[in-house]
């Protein structure tokens, strides 16, 4: 029995090369793909959704992995197309991690270490001062933010009353805070597809700075992962419920163990320039990722 999926990949940064052997692996597998579906140019139409004249509502699967051209439209039809077959990553999955309290609240609730973290209402910023008091150092991080943007140090209640006006401004209905890790300033970014250990690779922070994000002028180096990381990174990907996820991991030097930071459920391939330094886990990602879509078209 033949089957057709629908994909929207990432073309920069060699995304469209990944693409091209993902397609010509599953059609090795009698599993035809509709590539470039981008759901901002989709329509509803009844009970239909379509793009051009491809029915959505035919396709046996829908893998969604473009992190950089979401919309809000995009992300409002990939809800309902979710209820109409298996989606990569599931819409629960990617809404949890798309949203950094719940996703720590749900790391904490599966027993998974992570920064420990307060959210009060935008009128009880009282609490702030009271989280420096315990803390000494907390970070201020918007729910929904990425690639580092917005996320504020805060190390003494002088700081936060120069930071007060410019929240208030922001219109924002909560606070979301997380104690400081005493950390190296660098991380480790672990891949995990459908329960598997796919890589591990750190990030560094420039010289004067805390944040490791590429975004922010974080460097990619390369670094190995040990049994207790793997695990860690496993038992996010889990909690959250993403088949394909990248968690960022530091080391607490106060507690001696490893914290998860984040859990992505868009992490990028390596770039060509990634590759050539020694970050070649691409082939195996790719496979994992082939197989799990494979089992979920076919069952």
């Amino acid at each position: 029995m033949k089957h057709t999926i629908g994909m929207w990949m990432y073309q920069n940064s060699g995304g469209d090369k990944i693409e091209q052997k993902i397609v010509s692996l599953l059609k090795d597998r009698d599993i035809d793909v509709e590539t470039g579906l981008n759901l901002r140019y989709a329509v509803a139409k009844n009970d239909k959704l379509m793009i051009n004249n491809l029915i959505l509502n035919d396709l046996d699967l829908f893998f969604s992995y473009n992190a950089g051209e979401q919309t809000q439209y995009q992300v409002y039809l990939y809800k309902i197309l979710d209820k109409l077959m298996p989606t990569i990553n599931s819409y629960g999955a990617f809404e949890l991690t798309e949203d950094k309290f719940q996703t720590s609240f749900i790391l904490k609730k599966h027993g998974v270490p992570c920064t420990d973290f307060r959210l009060c209402h935008r009128d009880d910023a009282k609490y702030l001062k009271k989280f420096i008091h315990d803390w000494q150092k907390i970070v201020y991080k918007p729910v929904d933010g990425w690639g580092g943007v917005g996320l504020t140090k805060i190390e003494n209640e002088e700081t936060l009353d120069v930071l007060m006006p410019f929240l208030n401004q922001a219109d924002l209905r909560f606070f979301y805070v997380e104690k400081f890790i005493n950390y190296d300033n660098t991380d480790f970014r672990v891949d995990i597809v459908d329960g598997e250990f796919v890589s591990c690779y750190g990030r560094k922070a420039p010289k004067d700075s805390w944040k490791t994000n590429i975004t922010s002028g974080g460097t990619v180096f390369l670094r190995e992962a040990d049994d207790k990381l793997v695990q860690t990174a496993k038992k996010a990907a889990l909690a959250t419920g993403l088949d394909i996820a990248g968690v960022d991991i530091i080391y607490d030097r106060d507690k001696e163990e490893y914290v998860v930071l984040e859990v992505n459920g868009i992490p990028a391939f390596a770039t060509p320039a990634q590759e050539k330094m020694g970050l070649n886990f691409n082939e195996k990602k790719i496979e994992l990722i082939v197989n799990l879509i494979d089992r979920k078209v076919k069952g």
